[in-house]
């Protein structure tokens, strides 16, 4: 099946993938705003201006002026630079025993809020939203229906939000799914962004996470503040390798 073209620009066919791909490297939070048709249409506008200039730049050589060899030559000199931070701190590593020394010093920061995991559907019109609605009373899966119907970009995955706690989604997206039975679609709930269909699928409550529940997050996190220090360590150091005078 091809991609469904949304737009040509200067030549190049912008498929609805290449505009989902980008709308997917948002946080979480913008692609549910994104998921909005109106603000779905101004990302595919800057797509469109994007492939507009890159023709300009063609065009006009600009890859051959004095200005971008300049910039380029930056550029290089960035990643160059980056490249040497990075040698720094990608062999650093964590033990186990850190971890769980540190989960034993800290027992306060492992206690979880209440949390809810759910699935959704987003579409425009309340009518829809019910249709779909019956769709899936009638036997079709929700996460078919969230890829079929949704204008979420979560639709590509069945309409997965994962877990989130409270003050993450809109209210009423919030109250609809925190009040909601586990297992029953809810809706259609209407926010500002359309009319929801949701299925709650996990309820957390409010808990003591267990060492194995945070044990791979915690090391990571533990592994990240080792690098930091690390890097801030070697900065330190090679200011007094290479110098370094500040003027205020």
């Amino acid at each position: 099946m091809s991609e469904k073209i949304l737009a040509v620009s200067a030549g190049h066919e912008i498929t609805e993938k290449e505009l989902n791909d980008l709308i997917a490297n948002y946080p979480p939070e913008q692609q549910i705003y994104l998921s909005n048709p109106n603000a779905k249409q101004e990302v595919l506008e800057q797509l469109i201006g994007f492939h507009l200039f890159s023709k300009m730049a063609e065009e006009e050589q600009i890859k051959e002026s004095r200005e971008y060899k300049e910039t380029l030559a930056k550029m290089e000199n960035e990643l160059a630079s980056h490249m040497a931070a990075t040698s720094v701190i990608e062999n650093v590593t964590v033990s186990d025993d850190e971890v769980t020394a540190y989960f034993k010093e800290n027992p306060e920061q492992f206690i979880t809020d209440v949390q809810v995991k759910a699935k959704h559907i987003l579409v425009d019109g309340e009518e829809l939203a019910k249709q779909v609605a019956e769709e899936i009373a009638a036997g079709k899966s929700f996460e078919e229906a969230a890829k079929e119907y949704s204008t979420c970009p979560s639709g590509e995955k069945g309409g997965d939000l994962g877990y989130f706690g409270k003050g993450q989604m809109v209210p009423e997206f919030e109250q609809a799914a925190f009040s909601g039975e586990a297992g029953k679609v809810i809706g259609p709930v209407q926010t500002q962004f359309g009319y929801h269909l949701i299925l709650v699928e996990d309820h957390r409550e409010k808990k003591t996470l267990s060492f194995a529940e945070v044990k791979d997050q915690l090391k990571e996190k533990l592994l990240q503040q080792k690098k930091q220090k690390v890097y801030a360590d070697t900065v330190k150091k090679l200011e007094e390798k290479y110098g370094v005078e500040r003027r205020n």
